[in-house]
């Protein structure tokens, strides 16, 4: 059996690529189901996140699967071009996918955000039903192979979410975020870990807004904010310093359009927008507005790298720890049935 990788990056795509291949969570079962049924898969697991989106499969008939696996990739994003996936044999699929659960192959290198990620994707693949023996062998060694990096180096020192990087950016914009109020668009996971550590850095109010209420309430009485519904959060808007999108809504919500008018109300003070969405929430165009500075998650890019320093020193321990991790799988596999190097 064949344990394959498919996909993008950050690395080798720019954003506007990678949103047409993103898979939401409304979309998921329906894409496993589709994925499937491509002829020589006999299981998958789906990741999408802001940064990638990867299918992991296992098959007896890599090149099949494969020319299979892009044709239907490239049909749902409805993209003419030539997409720039990566295919990964059995070996560097596994390697692949046990840097990714250890932060190496993340944008901010060693953080732990991609892990729950990970751990979601596998979960919503078992539970519809769509992985197979050696996906789930893969995707438990690959948690325990995490947690053992982890504990053992330095990896994860420092910051280590694209939520936290993003508060940096704040922090260069401003200087003192002391006082300076915050909106929150989107009560996820993202948006939960940029709140926490906006209020850690000392703002004076964090609104949150989200289509389901409940969920923006819940988050604000947890760090002391304030939850308005998502079709009023326009009312708000006048007094906020920063923005921050992170829904998981399939197209742009703010267009240059509709934030034109409300600028108006603004008497000249700037607002900077921090857009983590893939899809993106903001239409790019509002960076031409006066007064608008927007940053979407491939301008994080820079300060990530100022934060890499310890982190790099640590790799080199990470990747022997992987190294040995690969070989104990593959030794695993081979003991199975239909195995193929």
């Amino acid at each position: 059996m064949n344990i394959l990788c498919t996909g993008l990056n950050y690395k080798n795509s720019p954003l506007e690529v990678r949103e047409k291949f993103a898979v939401g969570s409304h979309e998921l079962e329906e894409t496993l189901a589709a994925v499937r049924r491509v002829e020589g898969l006999a299981g998958a697991v789906i990741l999408s996140t802001c940064n990638r989106v990867e299918f992991y499969t296992a098959s007896l008939c890599p090149v099949r699967a494969f020319e299979g696996l892009r044709e239907l990739l490239h049909t749902r994003a409805g993209f003419t071009a030539e997409a720039p996936l990566y295919f990964h044999d059995t070996t560097r699929s596994v390697r692949h996918l046990f840097r990714v659960v250890s932060g190496l192959d993340s944008m901010v290198i060693g953080e732990t955000e991609i892990l729950g990620q990970v751990k979601k994707a596998y979960s919503a693949a078992v539970e519809v039903g769509a992985t197979s023996l050696h996906l789930n062998k893969l995707f438990q060694q690959s948690f325990r192979v995490a947690k053992h990096v982890r504990s053992e180096t330095r990896i994860t020192r420092g910051t280590t979410s694209v939520g936290s990087v993003a508060v940096d950016l704040a922090g260069k914009i401003f200087g003192d975020l002391t006082g300076k109020r915050v909106m929150i668009l989107g009560a996820g996971e993202t948006s939960e870990r940029t709140a926490r550590s906006l209020v850690s850095r000392g703002v004076r109010t964090v609104i949150v807004s989200n289509r389901t209420f409940e969920r923006a309430a819940k988050l604000a009485e947890e760090i002391g904010g304030l939850a308005i519904h998502f079709d009023h959060w326009q009312n708000a808007f006048a007094e906020v310093d920063i923005l921050i999108c992170s829904t998981a809504a399939p197209g742009i919500i703010l267009t240059e359009e509709k934030l034109a008018p409300l600028m108006k109300n603004r008497e000249g003070r700037p607002l900077f927008i921090i857009d983590l969405a893939v899809p993106r929430d903001v239409e790019s165009s509002v960076n031409e507005l006066e007064g608008v500075y927007l940053y979407d998650i491939d301008s994080l890019e820079e300060i990530v790298r100022q934060s890499l320093d310890v982190r790099r020193s640590e790799v080199a321990r990470c990747e022997k720890m992987i190294s040995v991790q690969v070989k104990s799988f593959l030794s695993w596999l081979q003991t199975h049935p239909n195995f193929r190097p």
